[in-house]
């Protein structure tokens, strides 16, 4: 399925039925009078959060969503029947906001659909018209009006999808975050030996000790520059806006490849910036450093001594291979400990 992200909707309610004008006319019943029934509601346009949807794709295809109009009453005083509503279903994490189509403006936030089956009623049908038979006064005996059925709302949305997880995985291409998370979770993203192999994110859930369980969500790669539009720019950086850790893992055979622990922690600091250039409260989130491919390092004095610079910077670092399962158990009991430890998203 092609991961969209981003897509704008017409959505219309329906327009709700016509009063019914009408008078008895039975016999033996003289005078009669008004019993016209009142129209029916129109549908309205009900947005749900919906884990089973994955994508924006749908919208792509479907821009517009329409619910049905009510009925008209009719005689006996017999309302008309209400329209249909419509249900749309959005992933979990989806942004609705306003959206001028001829200027093609993003306007204020309608609603955060952020957690499982939470609805929102984004487009309220229109009332159902009165019959005459609702005018009926001791001094308006046979009124002749009847209410036609009001409008429905309507509008244009931008829909936005910002991935729901607890912990996000950042760092440079070929870093190890999709091996990571297929090691950890059952996600499968695309694993090879070139730059810029995930070019959408990918969700896994995690299973820790003691029954608890987290979303992980693995990032696609960030280099220099990623903030003004290089690589994949920053268009992925808001699935990782609502995580509430971020594990920042660096590829070990650079010190392999005559690099220095500096150079390492130059990668570092440069994805922390374009992090920051983004936004300052995703910097300020709590990280945790994973050193990666462990097993392709043939000094562990030299990866200890690179875990001391980034715990003297007051980091926790965790040191792993995902190839060999070495420090898996552990970088999952440390990332379950912080999710825990902190507001659940």
């Amino acid at each position: 399925m092609k991961f969209i992200d981003e897509a704008v909707i017409d959505v219309i309610a329906g327009k709700g039925g016509a009063g019914a004008r009408s008078f008895r006319r039975e016999k033996f019943v003289p005078l009669g009078g008004p019993d016209g029934g009142n129209g029916g509601r129109g549908g309205s346009v009900i947005l749900r959060a919906d884990p089973s949807v994955q994508t924006l794709l749908d919208f792509k295809f479907q821009p517009e969503w329409k619910a049905s109009d009510g009925k008209p009453g009719s005689g006996a005083r017999k309302d008309g029947p209400a329209g249909q509503d419509v249900i749309v279903k959005l992933p979990v994490g989806t942004q609705v906001l306003q959206y001028d189509p001829e200027a093609q403006e993003v306007g204020d936030l309608v609603v955060d659909l952020d957690e499982n089956g939470k609805e929102f009623i984004l487009a309220k049908g229109g009332r159902g018209g009165k019959g005459n038979s609702f005018f009926k006064t001791s001094t308006n005996q046979a009124p002749e009006h009847a209410q036609p059925g009001e409008e429905g709302e309507h509008g244009s949305y931008k829909l936005s999808l910002k991935l729901v997880a607890h912990v996000g995985l950042v760092g440079f291409p070929n870093a190890g975050k999709s091996t990571l998370i297929s090691r950890i979770s059952a996600a499968r993203p695309k694993i090879a030996d070139y730059p810029f192999t995930t070019l959408v994110p990918n969700l896994g859930v995690v299973q820790a000790k003691g029954g608890r369980s987290f979303v992980v969500a693995d990032i696609p790669g960030l280099i220099p520059g990623a903030s003004e539009g290089k690589g994949l720019g920053i268009r992925f950086l808001k699935h990782v806006e609502r995580t509430k850790i971020i594990a920042h893992l660096l590829d070990l055979t650079h010190l392999e490849e005559d690099g220095t622990e500096s150079d390492l922690e130059q990668l570092f600091d440069s994805i922390n910036h374009e992090l920051k250039e983004f936004s300052e409260e995703l910097a300020s989130r709590k990280q945790l450093v994973v050193l990666t491919k462990k097993d392709s390092v043939s000094s562990p004095e030299r990866i200890e001594h690179f875990k001391k610079r980034f715990k003297d910077r007051g980091f926790e670092v965790a040191v792993i291979s995902s190839v060999t399962g070495d420090g898996i158990p552990e970088v999952i009991e440390a990332l379950a400990t912080r999710v825990f430890l902190d507001v659940a998203v």
